[in-house]
Order: structure tokens, then C-alpha cells, then sequence
């Protein structure tokens, strides 16, 4: 089962990308939490070798323009490197469009680059299909393989469900995500995507996570905020399901972030109010505003469950618990405003002297 760790020496802010791991036997062994070692047990010191770093490239646009965002958010997978830029302002559209034309203010864009023999070079320069002034295209980006996934939280189309009307603004910040394909090395947009619920503000797309033929995308806006499933056939996109936690409640934005490992879904509350500490706490606890909480969904045979409810170990009112990072069997959870003055390893929890430090909790197995 897990255990969990945590880091406070890791700096205050976003944890990065998410990674893709497969946990799935790992939850069904169950979740804990422990406090480092015991009195009676000894730190082992390994030995590690480490290869020497250097850098390999410098990125910039091929547009490059003042406060365009350009590295908001990236994503990589073997040799490719994807960039956004939220707020690039080209009223392109689709794939290589004119970089010049500065019509169309925080529109977004995103930049693909991929690597031959250890030179990067850009690929592609993607944009919506229905690119206009204000919709942050690229502030989340995904890849897996030769499919390209790109948030865009607000996008105003009041269209629900898979390809539907780009031209329809009537729902304002309503947010849509954007699902591209590479075939010999050439991209084009195969899905535009957009809640079974689309509504005003949501900003649908926030986050988002892909692995394989399947999709999910955080809707944070909506009333306590939601996570919508999709799942690919022959090259064709369907909702597969919307999960909410079993205790969400309005200002809860779950949803604003996610992670995806196979049939395993991670999905954050940043505004959960429980005092509920470790794993598969008191839910109904709401003396803890914006304490945040990390809920675990796994799919059997088509259908999606929750598995496990997860908290920090000391979690605090405001301290925002829920920014998701894995990798291998480890799992990790940034609480951006955790305010803890203790340093490096299983320090001093109780101590609130650091206002907005944050800290990291590792899970995993034991």
C-alpha cells in the first residue's frame, strides 16, 4: 500500500507536466500514510551516479513577440517538445497559419518541435480551428505518441459535446480543448471538444491529460467543478463519463487539475474544505476552507469509480493541497500555500511560521 512522504524544501508553485504511470494495481492494494523513519531504524545512504547535464537547446518561437506567454505550459514524449504560448495574439487558424497577423489578442497558440540526431528543430505552429481575441488557446498541453491535446479555458462557444458549432459565443469563458493528430510528420486537428454541460465561465480545459485513446479534461467552473472522460474508436471521440467527488460542493473547483495513468484518473479539488487528514478521511469536515483534496478514479469495463479520497497529513485551511504530479509508483501532491517553516525531510508540520512556503507529499507503495 502507500505511505506517504513530504517535501518542503520543494519551491512554492506548480509541480510542472504530469506524468503518466500505471498505478492501478498499486490502489487496489490501498492508501496510508507514515512519517519517515522510526527511532529504531537507520537512514541508508545510497550512492547514486549521476550523468553529467548540458544543455542541449534553447527555445523561442518562431513568432516571438512581447508577452505572449511562450513556455506557459509544456509537454514532452520522446523526441517531441510541445510549447503553448496563452497569450500569443496571431488570428491564425489551424496548422501554419500566418504568424504575423496580430488581429486577435491572447488568442493562444502552440508550438511543436522534434528532434534528429540531437538537433531541435519546429515542427508545426498549431492554432484553433476557431481562433479569436481572448481564448488562452494553449495554457494546458498533453501529448501521447501522435496525439496533441490543447486547452483552451476561454473559448466562448456554447457548443456541447464533440464537433460542435465553433461559431456559437454565446457562453463566454465556457472553455474547449482541442485534440490534434501527426501522421508522416504532418498535423491536423482530429476532435474540438467541449462539455456535456457547457457553461457560462467554466473554463472547460483548464487542465488537461491523455494517455492512449483516452482523454480527460478538468471543468473547475462548473458549480463545485467536474472531470469529463472521452475516449477514442476508430479515430472518433465520445464522452465516456463525468465524475464528481464524493464530496464536492460548490467552490471545490475540482477539476483544476488532473492526471492519467490507463484506466486510473487523478483529479484535484483545490478549494475542498475538509480537515480530514491521510487517506479516506472524515469528508463531511468542512472546518478547513481551501484546504484541497486529491480523488482517485478507476475504470473496469467501461465504468469509472472512486477509489480513494486523499489529504494531506497536516492538512490547513488555505493550504490548497492538489497539484498532481507521478511518476513510476510515486506519487506526488504540491500545496502551493502549505506554510510550514520546517526544511528538507519529515520536518516540523505544526510549525506555520513560512506563510505560502508549500510543501510536496510523496505516496507510495510499501
Amino acid at each position: 500500500m502507500f505511505t506517504a512522504t513530504r517535501f518542503t524544501d520543494y519551491p512554492p508553485g506548480k509541480l510542472g507536466r504530469v506524468l503518466r504511470i500505471p498505478i492501478l494495481a498499486l490502489l487496489s492494494l490501498g492508501l496510508t500514510m507514515i512519517q519517515g523513519c522510526g527511532s529504531d531504524e537507520t537512514p541508508q545512504n545510497v550512492p547514486q551516479t549521476v550523468a553529467p547535464l548540458k544543455q542541449q537547446a534553447y527555445v523561442k518561437a518562431s513568432n516571438t513577440e512581447s508577452d505572449d506567454w511562450f513556455g506557459t505550459n509544456i509537454a514532452v514524449d520522446g523526441d517531441t517538445l510541445v510549447v503553448g504560448a496563452r497569450f500569443e495574439d496571431s488570428a491564425a487558424t489551424g496548422i501554419n497559419g500566418n504568424q504575423a497577423d496580430n488581429s486577435a489578442p491572447d488568442s493562444g497558440a502552440v508550438y511543436v518541435f522534434t528532434r534528429t540526431g540531437g538537433i531541435w528543430s519546429q515542427q508545426a505552429y498549431v492554432k484553433a480551428a476557431n481562433t479569436e481575441a481572448g481564448d488562452e488557446f494553449g495554457s494546458w498541453v498533453a501529448i501521447a505518441g501522435d496525439t496533441l491535446v490543447v486547452g483552451a479555458p476561454r473559448e466562448d462557444s456554447a457548443a456541447t459535446g464533440i464537433n460542435g458549432n465553433q461559431a456559437d459565443n454565446s457562453a463566454p469563458d465556457s472553455g474547449a480543448v482541442y485534440v490534434f493528430t501527426r501522421t508522416g510528420g504532418v498535423w491536423s486537428q482530429q476532435a474540438y471538444v467541449k462539455a456535456g454541460n457547457t457553461g457560462l465561465d467554466h473554463r472547460f480545459g483548464s487542465h488537461v491529460a491523455v494517455d492512449g485513446d483516452t482523454l480527460v479534461v478538468g471543468d473547475p467552473g462548473e458549480d463545485s467543478g467536474m472531470a469529463y472522460v472521452f475516449s477514442r474508436t476508430n479515430e472518433v471521440w465520445s464522452q465516456q463519463a463525468s465524475v464528481k467527488g464524493s464530496n464536492t460542493e460548490l467552490g471545490d473547483r475540482f477539476g483544476v487539475h488532473v492526471a492519467l495513468s490507463g484506466d486510473t484518473v487523478l483529479v484535484s479539488a483545490g478549494g475542498e474544505a475538509s480537515a480530514a487528514t491521510g487517506i479516506n478521511g472524515n469528508q463531511a469536515d468542512n472546518s478547513a476552507p481551501d484546504s484541497g483534496a486529491v480523488y482517485v478514479f478507476t475504470r473496469v469495463g467501461g465504468v469509472w469509480s472512486q477509489q480513494a479520497y486523499v489529504k494531506a497529513s497536516n492538512a490547513e485551511a488555505g493550504d490548497r493541497f492538489g497539484i498532481i504530479a507521478v511518476d513510476g509508483d510515486t506519487l506526488a501532491v504540491g500545496a502551493i500555500e502549505e506554510r510550514s517553516a520546517a526544511t528538507g525531510i519529515n520536518g516540523n508540520q505544526a510549525d506555520n511560521n513560512a506563510s505560502d512556503s508549500g510543501a510536496v507529499y510523496l505516496f507510495q507503495p510499501q
